[in-house]
């Protein structure tokens, strides 16, 4: 069963800009699940719909009424160390998938196969998505374009031993927040290791 998407877009606020400028304009994974311990759980697609198709966000309606309960309750998140691909693989394997953020704009195309195809010098953080496992040579990424894209709505993103590292320019475009650093070191294929985080279930 699917969580509520359009409750996160919704309820939480991004004052300081945050990775964007809030609901469909952007915010990060670390404000999603501060707002979802603050509200005390997140709820399903079926009682919260999605519908924000327009690049929209609305008033928040969570728990405007009593048929709205949270099906996931969360106690806390836990970051990981930036650009440490020995940590990502030990929370993985110890712990399970990660909330990772990535450089996207070069996935539209992507079809099947290990994908090597982003801009590893300037890299820009500017999607959200889900590390799920790795492979020989490959990282395990579920996407949120639906199973008609990739490979049933899954990339494998290139594994590197020795890992590649580029500038982020444009920071804010990921995690970074008002007054924050201009540049960022990012690491990984598409910067798949550089901003790991895990909730932590109550």
């Amino acid at each position: 069963m699917d969580l509520s998407e359009q409750q996160i877009l919704d309820c939480t606020p991004n004052p300081n800009d945050c990775g964007g400028t809030g609901g469909c304009g952007g915010g990060t994974a670390q404000l999603a699940m501060d707002r979802i311990v603050a509200m005390g759980g997140i709820t399903t697609e079926w009682q919260y719909p999605y519908t924000s198709y327009f690049g929209k966000a609305e008033s928040c309606k969570f728990f405007s009424n009593r048929t709205q309960n949270p099906l996931v309750q969360l106690s806390s998140w836990v970051r990981l160390p930036e650009n440490d691909q020995d940590a990502v693989i030990q929370a993985l394997a110890s712990t399970g998938p990660l909330i990772i953020n990535v450089d996207a704009a070069t996935w539209s195309r992507y079809e099947t196969g290990i994908f090597n195809g982003c801009n590893q010098t300037n890299p820009d953080i500017n999607h959200v998505v889900e590390l799920v496992g790795y492979g020989d040579g490959f990282w395990l990424v579920r996407n949120s374009w639906s199973v008609g894209w990739g490979e049933m709505g899954y990339i494998r993103l290139n594994k590197d031993t020795v890992v590649p590292c580029g500038t982020d320019l444009n920071p804010q475009d990921g995690d970074i927040c008002n007054g924050g650093p201009k540049t960022v070191k990012v690491c990984g294929t598409c910067g798949v290791v550089y901003d790991s985080t895990y909730p932590v279930l109550k």
